[in-house]
């Protein structure tokens, strides 16, 4: 029997379809996974997509007796697309729980990538909390050129450095530097104990055979400058005269064999704003661990970290990277060379305006091997080009640092003092607190000299071989 003619029913078309799926879903979130990785091309699975941190907080707990971390970590973010899921970088220690916009949310752990599953999908552009709270023994990383980051044991504490990928070790987080955020840093450690962190120290609090330091950074940072310090430290505090506040932590052993080079941080502070212009932080510093803690001083942020006493060329080093590193940080770690080429190119100039060789003399003995003027000219600076790293071994390598340093200079001997400085100045500040690649820079340096530089990029910048002049 045929059915009543205003019962019969058209297929759907196309156009109804999406209709009826649209408003069934209104009012609902299409997220999808963030990636796991920011394809960088030197650390591929370092940071993570789909959203960018606004800030860190971290609760911490260390006992150097045992060694044992408990670190509760509150991270606030906006997510740049629709999120079903997020990762963040975490190596070692155990995740207790997690928590997104105050619910409980699922997770997973694949190698150093801590997956998380919010309750609802997040909206693009949604402000969001997340909480995780772990705990353990932190681990330390080894770098593809066979140096140790991460957390770092010392003889009656531990260090924390992060370049390039280490600061997973001790927080979750987006560990890629194209991802800068605040930070405050509560760490609790055995009455007796010093606790040093980035940024300012906000308060310290004695209580029951214990002590809480506060640590506060007011300006965006990016996570491998990230760096927490636990032992029984030498604290000094002063001022620069300008009135930027100064706080330095020393080993004991240490204290006497840094004195000097420590003594001439005023100094080199507002050199660097000479040169550079404003100073980008709200504080500067040192830490200074005991020889053979580390093979490498680190330009963690307002507080570089030392391997034992410094000299006063390499204080100068790791603060001209509070300009160029620090607050004008690499898009990816293939740009490197725009934090080393800058801060080794700020030791020529330091000495050339304090009586010693000249850059261009620098320049000079680097092209001649003259290792009388400078001890690493007779580096294999000309192995590759500083732009194009061979490969993550080779990113902090003598090409990146030295050959780096002569591209600065050989852009000064075309365009001259006056343009040059004014370059330096202008990078710093039309950049600062931001991220900025190779390409950036060449394309700044063109329009703000005038000049056309084709030919240092070519041979000096991107060429292979030794360059001819």
């Amino acid at each position: 029997m045929d059915q009543h003619p205003f019962l019969r029913f058209a297929a759907p078309t196309a156009a109804a379809l999406l209709a009826l799926t649209t408003a069934c879903t209104a009012g609902t979130v299409q997220g999808r996974p963030g990636a796991s990785g920011l394809r960088d091309p030197y650390f591929p699975k370092a940071g993570n997509g789909g959203y960018d941190v606004r800030s860190y907080a971290l609760d911490l707990d260390y006992r150097p007796d045992t060694g044992h971390l408990d670190g509760t970590a509150v991270i606030t973010a906006r997510a740049g697309q629709g999120l079903s899921s997020f990762n963040l970088d975490l190596a070692g220690l155990t995740v207790e729980d997690v928590t997104v916009e105050g619910e409980p949310a699922r997770f997973n752990r694949t190698g150093n990538e801590l997956t998380v599953r919010p309750a609802d999908d997040l909206e693009k552009g949604e402000v969001f909390r997340t909480v995780v709270r772990y705990s353990g023994k932190p681990k330390t990383v080894t770098d593809p050129d066979g140096s140790e980051e991460g957390w770092i044991p010392t003889a009656d504490g531990a260090v924390a450095v992060g370049e390039p990928i280490g600061s997973m070790a001790w927080f979750p987080g987006n560990h890629h530097p194209s991802d800068k955020a605040v930070y405050e840093v509560s760490v609790t450690v055995p009455k007796g104990y010093e606790a040093v962190s980035n940024g300012r120290l906000e308060s310290r609090t004695e209580r029951d055979g214990e002590t809480v330091f506060r640590w506060r950074g007011t300006e965006p940072m990016a996570g491998y400058l990230a760096t927490l310090a636990i032992g029984k430290y030498r604290v000094s505090t002063g001022s620069t005269p300008s009135g930027i506040p100064l706080y330095t932590a020393v080993v004991p052993g240490e204290a006497e064999a840094s004195a000097e080079a420590l003594g001439r941080l005023p100094d080199i502070v507002e050199w660097g704003v000479r040169r550079f212009g404003p100073y980008p932080f709200d504080s500067a510093g040192a830490i200074v661990e005991a020889q053979g803690t580390l093979g490498y001083a680190l330009e963690t942020q307002t507080r570089p970290v030392y391997p034992g006493a410094p000299n006063v060329d390499l204080v100068l080093h790791e603060m001209a990277h509070q300009w160029f590193g620090n607050s004008v940080s690499p898009r990816s770690w293939k740009d490197m060379w725009l934090n080393e080429g800058f801060a080794t190119y700020a030791e020529w100039l330091w000495s050339e305006d304090h009586g010693g060789p000249t850059a261009e003399e620098r320049f000079e003995a680097f092209e001649e091997g003259d290792t009388d003027v400078d001890a690493a000219a007779d580096s294999d600076w000309w192995a590759f080009p500083p732009a194009d790293p061979p490969g993550p071994e080779r990113i902090s390598a003598a090409p990146v640092y030295y050959r780096g340093a002569m591209v600065l200079h050989r852009i000064r001997q075309e365009v001259g003092d006056e343009r040059f400085f004014a370059l330096l100045r202008g990078w710093a500040s039309d950049h600062r607190h931001g991220n900025a690649d190779t390409a950036a820079f060449t394309a700044y340096a063109e329009k703000s000299t005038g000049r056309d530089l084709t030919g240092v990029w070519d041979e000096w910048l991107h060429g292979d071989g030794k360059p001819a002049r």
